[in-house]
């Protein structure tokens, strides 16, 4: 039995040694935001934040044993209104969805690091999560729009405090 924490709740999970952490979230926990993708790890569509931003699919399984904290996209926002997730449909990101979660994920964890990142910056942090529906440009716009959104939130609660 292996205990992970996940979007801030701790979750035992029984799995074998050799099971990805990717299965153990949508089979045994039923988180199915996260999906499969290839198979392969080179689409990123299971992008996680595992100790801040490694990826789920590793080639060594064991290493989820070291995890501290996992949030899938599930715990970005309980209410689906995440700055990220509301500039999504506002920059209207979504064609077949399938990649979505790990593109805002991916994003997420940019923006966690850098509130106020260039497009330079967003295009590589971004680099290697592929969208089979070519939506690249909106995904650029949908990450500086939340960008912009999250710095003017951050800005009125500074105001609010003082």
């Amino acid at each position: 039995m292996t205990t992970l924490n996940i979007n801030g709740r701790n979750m035992s999970v029984e799995a074998a040694g050799d099971t990805p952490l990717l299965w153990a979230i949508r089979e045994q926990l039923q988180m199915t935001g996260t999906k499969f993708g290839c198979g392969a790890g080179l689409l990123r569509a299971p992008a996680q934040f595992i100790s801040m931003a490694k990826r789920a699919i590793l080639p060594d399984h064991d290493q989820r044993r070291r995890w501290q904290e996992i949030t899938t996209i599930e715990g970005l926002s309980a209410k689906g209104d995440h700055p990220l997730q509301k500039a999504w449909i506002a920059e209207q990101v979504p064609q077949c969805g399938y990649c979505q979660s790990g593109q805002i994920m991916q994003a997420a964890s940019l923006l966690a690091k850098n509130s106020n990142p260039t497009k330079e910056e967003v295009v590589a942090h971004m680099d290697g999560n592929l969208c089979r529906c070519m939506t690249y440009s909106r995904i650029q716009k949908a990450i500086m729009r939340a960008a912009s959104e999250m710095r003017t939130a951050s800005t009125a609660t500074d105001r609010r405090a003082t």
